[in-house]
């Protein structure tokens, strides 16, 4: 199966994250082929210090498919997940985190914690990084350069 629809989808919402004035993260939650939740960094709009793309994905699926556990999904996110994003991928129990760009500075998923992946923990998730990373990483890279 291939990811690029779902993370192209991901970047819209990224980017409308932009144009509010956020960080440009978007992220989707596909459940057989279908986008079940949806979100975008919400933490300017809403003053909302948990509002980042894969908390917001991750609650709409929950609500769209009435349960908390989303065994037999996939969170897509065009950026590595952070600590706490992390952290709700293993509490969720998707099956799977598909990501863009690696975030060197605060990435959870490999380049400063491997929180989805610790052993110590009661789930952990296929991971798949570098889905249409240059595409996040440009759109960072221009949101942080103005």
């Amino acid at each position: 199966m291939t990811w690029d629809p779902f993370m192209r989808r991901a970047l819209d919402l990224a980017r409308e994250a932009a144009a509010e004035g956020d960080v440009p993260v978007g992220a989707v939650v596909v459940h057989e082929g279908v986008i079940v939740g949806e979100g975008r960094n919400t933490r300017e709009r809403d003053a909302d210090p948990t509002g980042h793309a894969e908390i917001v994905a991750l609650r709409a699926a929950a609500e769209a498919l009435g349960r908390w556990r989303l065994d037999g999904c996939t969170l897509v996110v065009t950026l590595e997940p952070c600590t706490m994003c992390a952290g709700a991928v293993v509490a969720s129990r998707v099956d799977r985190l598909v990501f863009g760009a690696w975030d060197e500075k605060a990435g959870a998923v490999g380049s400063l914690w491997d929180v989805v992946r610790d052993r110590r923990l009661n789930h952990r998730p296929e991971v798949l990084a570098d889905v249409l990373p240059d595409d996040s990483s440009t759109l960072l890279r221009s949101f942080f350069g103005r």
